[in-house]
């Protein structure tokens, strides 16, 4: 079997999961996050609550408090509604909530006002290095979600750049001192910087969760491969094992028959319809095998066309009249004239396993074949008066090899009859049912829709791709 890479994933799927993961990673860090802001405005509401108004710092605080109840609200809603939610939950959540990082920067940002050439140079050097912590702090915990760290950092700077400009400008009018416009410089240029390296630890973390997922996707195929392989040697077990003892009898047979003709010709009339049934049991099987391997090779040349339903039903009655009269059945046929399209050959080969397994497994009474008229079109129909399939078989005796424990006849058959009708009935897009009754018999119903043969040819590949999903069809949708 040959080992082929699975087609790639759709790219949305991909984009999609690592959205999500970036989301993840972003909300991981928020718990820990909350406890050093608090650190953080208790010093700085320590250093400063000398140099300002009680009434001016305790508005910060409040306006703080809010935005850090809103943050806590974030949190607690997405661990308890959303983190165990698919990624489609994440990213709705994420959309809703965005801007509260945003707003938390503009509170900071406002830092600016209380110490920005209104506390001794010490306490601003202080308040300089917590801004330029937050920032550096920023980048680490929110460069999975690069739109938002990019408007934590400018609005960061900008609100602190925008009280520096107004103290600047309109309450000193450019007489304050000149280490005024060297703060504002190294202030921009350090927004740049931060800038530049939480993009560059997004690309990271972006390619990260790309690897992640690519890997899982070849982690996933080698799986399927593994288990096809698996399910193959399977297969073959159970096929070598089940044609091994079934083959075994017949071959035999012709053996011993042979040995026994050659010592006693005279027995000829004899021993030849013996001959004759061993050698048809073999041609059968390797009739099945035939059918089988085609079927798996997804090698099946579709024919589609009109077919006169009596014409086929009356060839079948010719092939296996003489077989029912054998066994002293019954064989009827009832005819509804006329036409359906599909496959010729393969709907003869269908409608054959179905009258061979009828025949099979009834010892008296008879085989009704039969083509309806019905309002969802022409339908065929097989009835017989067998031993009839248990409950809890009619769903198994569909899979290859399968023999119904105990059940009278299958000590003939290998187990491949119907396995094979199934996966016809499938491609040529004819609906296949069956109702039985224990001792009374079971009848087949095959509705005869119209083949369409490129959705025919769709169904042949995707049968194919079901049994064998490591194979990547070049001929497929």
């Amino acid at each position: 079997m040959k080992s082929e890479t699975l087609p790639a994933p759709p790219p949305s799927a991909e984009h999609d999961w690592v959205e999500g993961e970036l989301v993840r990673s972003l909300m991981r860090t928020q718990r820990s996050t909350q406890w050093l802001a608090l650190l953080l405005v208790a010093i700085v509401v320590g250093i400063l609550s000398d140099d300002n108004e009680p009434e001016r710092l305790a508005a910060w605080v409040v306006v703080w408090g809010a935005v850090a109840v809103w943050r806590l609200w974030v949190i607690h809603q997405y661990r308890t509604k959303v983190m165990a939610q698919p990624t489609e939950a994440h990213l709705a959540f994420f959309r809703r909530n965005r801007w509260v990082w945003p707003v938390s920067a503009l509170v900071w940002g406002l830092t600016t006002e209380l110490y920005f050439d209104r506390s001794p140079l010490g306490d601003q050097y202080i308040c300089w290095l917590i801004m330029a912590g937050l920032a550096m702090f920023s980048i680490n915990s929110l460069s999975a979600r690069i739109g938002v760290m990019r408007a934590y950092l400018d609005i960061l700077a900008g609100t602190a750049l925008a009280v520096m400009a107004w103290r600047m400008l309109v309450e000193l009018q450019l007489q304050g001192p000149v280490y005024h416009w060297w703060v504002g410089l190294l202030l921009l240029i350090f927004w740049q910087v931060l800038r530049h390296a939480g993009e560059r630890l997004h690309e990271t973390l972006r390619r990260n969760f790309e690897l992640q997922y690519r890997n899982m996707q070849l982690i996933e195929s080698l799986t399927r491969q593994t288990q096809a392989a698996l399910d193959a040697v399977e297969i073959k077990n159970r096929f070598l094992a089940s044609a091994a003892h079934d083959i075994r009898q017949p071959v035999h047979a012709l053996g011993l028959y042979a040995d026994w003709l050659r010592g006693e010709p005279e027995l000829v009339n004899e021993l030849a319809p013996k001959i004759v049934a061993a050698t048809k049991a073999v041609n059968h099987l390797f009739d099945s095998l035939f059918d089988l391997a085609r079927l798996d090779s997804g090698k099946i040349r579709l024919n589609v066309e009109a077919v006169d339903l009596g014409k086929l039903l009356r060839n079948l009655e010719l092939q296996y009249r003489p077989l029912c009269e054998a066994k002293g059945l019954a064989f009827r046929v009832h005819l509804c004239p006329g036409t359906v399209r599909s496959d010729p050959i393969l709907l003869q080969r269908i409608v054959g396993n179905l009258i061979s397994n009828a025949v099979k497994y009834t010892q008296k009474g008879g085989v009704l074949v039969a083509s309806r008229c019905t309002a969802a079109g022409l339908r065929i129909e097989i009835w017989d008066t067998g031993v009839g399939i248990p409950a809890a078989y009619q769903r198994e005796i569909f899979r290859e090899f399968y023999k119904v424990p105990g059940h009278t006849g299958t000590e003939e058959g290998f187990g491949l009859g119907l396995y094979i009708v199934a996966r016809l009935t499938h491609i040529l897009g004819h609906p296949l049912t069956l109702q039985s009754r224990m001792g009374r018999g079971t009848v087949f119903r095959l509705l005869l829709q119209p083949t369409d043969p490129r959705e025919a040819g769709e169904r042949a590949v995707s049968t194919m791709a079901h049994l064998f999903p490591e194979r990547e069809e070049t001929t497929g949708p």
